[in-house]
């Protein structure tokens, strides 16, 4: 399949990839929406015209998120959800409740490189629970309503540190291998593109296209776990150790959402699925890491391990 290519790139803006497109009448959803990336894929879909609901964490943050797009877009529109991505209850009340078609599901939300072992009740490792299995859940859950929209788009935030770990399928978990934040991260960002690989070719006949993507480095809340060392050596921090809003290299948050919204919205992706992108483009796959920054490895696109990937997550969600 030739690699597909659009004539946004690195530094396009959310407000640049959604310019000219019309989404009035179309309704979307946005985990992760009351900041970063997260914020402004909300507002450049709402600034189209769709229907905008943020789904998140602390309806306080998603409130003050939402009012501020009200404000910036002239939407009243836009509504905020309660879902807790490691509460189960709470993503099955969010699709229990929802009626009517979705056109457009984002999956951005998510946690990092989390210090120590963290579980959830159920004893998964967080943040696969969170980045995978929650999103996982959010989305068979709206399998019905995307069906109905008759050409929805699931749009997947995974990352390119899917290049620090594939699924390890026999310890999930890390119940008996010695936890290390950025494999169990690098973990379950290969999960989501699996995931996302599995439902491109399983809701086919559906109508829904279902796409992943790297969004770039953009300094956002996603960084609150990480120390002092690791921020210097990503170059966040100045000598003085001042955090930088934008590192050298890295993007804003209105770049970084760029991609989501180009496969959210975008008629240059119109009926493209199951592919993975990187600054408006689809990545380049690549043998081995190199710069550990850009392309995607094979096995995050590997068609068995997202069916086994697929079978584990409804294994797991039915326990």
């Amino acid at each position: 399949m030739p690699r597909i290519t659009t004539p946004f790139a690195a530094q396009s803006t959310a407000a640049d990839v959604i310019a000219g497109v019309d989404l009035t009448g179309k309704r979307a959803v946005v985990t992760g929406g009351s900041s970063g990336i997260g914020q402004e894929t909300a507002r450049a879909l709402a600034s189209a015209g769709a229907e905008v609901t943020l789904a998140v964490r602390s309806a306080d943050a998603g409130e003050r998120a939402a009012a501020d797009i009200r404000a910036t877009t002239g939407r009243d529109d836009v509504r905020v959800a309660h879902v807790d991505l490691a509460d189960r209850s709470t993503v099955d009340a969010f699709t229990t409740g929802w009626t009517g078609p979705l056109h457009i599901l984002v999956n951005n939300a998510g946690i990092m490189a989390l210090p120590e072992l963290a579980r959830t009740p159920e004893g998964w490792e967080a943040q696969f629970a969170v980045n995978h299995l929650g999103h996982a859940a959010l989305t068979l859950g709206m399998h019905e309503a995307l069906t109905t929209a008759q050409g929805a788009r699931l749009v997947v935030v995974s990352s390119s540190a899917h290049q620090q770990s594939p699924v390890v399928f026999d310890d999930v978990h890390f119940a008996s291998r010695p936890y290390e934040a950025w494999s169990a991260y690098g973990q379950s960002k290969t999960a989501t593109v699996l995931f996302m690989v599995a439902v491109a070719k399983k809701w086919a006949a559906d109508g829904v296209t279902a796409n992943a993507l790297h969004p770039g480095g953009i300094m956002t809340n996603l960084q609150r776990h990480l120390d002092d060392m690791q921020l210097r050596f990503v170059g966040a921090v100045d000598e003085q150790g001042n955090r930088l809003e934008v590192p050298p290299g890295w993007k804003t948050p209105q770049q970084g959402a760029a991609t989501s919204v180009l496969l959210a919205a975008s008629p240059l992706v119109d009926g493209v699925t199951g592919r993975y992108f990187e600054d408006c483009n689809e990545a380049v796959v690549i043998a081995e890491r190199a710069d550990g920054m850009s392309g995607v490895l094979p096995y995050a696109l590997d068609a068995n391990d997202a069916d086994r990937l697929w079978d584990e997550t409804a294994r797991l969600l039915r326990s």
